[in-house]
């Protein structure tokens, strides 16, 4: 049984990252924001860690996206290396990895279909896929990886 206190979800790209953050009862997930991704200076990783304080997160959840083989390729090794370093930043807050198959597409589909369109899907569709990913996991349908 998972205890109270806020959880970060983290949607990994190659250009952003999608965050999302739960209600201190851990209950319900909600977009918090979208974080230019920055491989060089791993400025993003720091912005990560500011909010973990920020909002007293007591765990961070990271999609994985294996393709629907369930196969592990290029995105979901970039998100594993991107959840340790991440972890590393945080100790001793833990960094969990759950399986987001079709995230993007679902929170792409969602928004289309509350109207959302083209530029300005793009602008929140990270946070989207964040909120589905992290909504999975505190729903108890996440398939985890630690």
């Amino acid at each position: 049984m998972r205890g109270p206190g806020r959880r970060l979800g983290v949607d990994v790209g190659s250009v952003r990252v999608g965050v999302a953050l739960s209600d201190p009862a851990g209950i319900l997930a909600s977009p918090l924001v979208t974080l230019a991704r920055d491989v060089r200076n791993r400025r993003d990783l720091a912005q990560l860690g500011e909010l973990v304080l920020e909002y007293d997160v007591v765990e961070v959840i990271v999609g994985l996206p294996r393709h629907l083989s369930g196969q592990l390729g290029t995105s979901a090794r970039d998100a594993d290396d991107y959840a340790q370093r991440l972890g590393h930043r945080i100790a001793p807050v833990p960094v969990r990895l759950v399986d987001e198959r079709l995230s993007t597409v679902s929170a792409s589909r969602s928004l289309r279909d509350r109207g959302v369109r083209g530029q300005d899907q793009r602008a929140v569709v990270d946070q989207a896929a964040a909120v589905y990913i992290l909504q999975g996991w505190l729903d108890g349908g996440a398939r985890h990886r630690d």
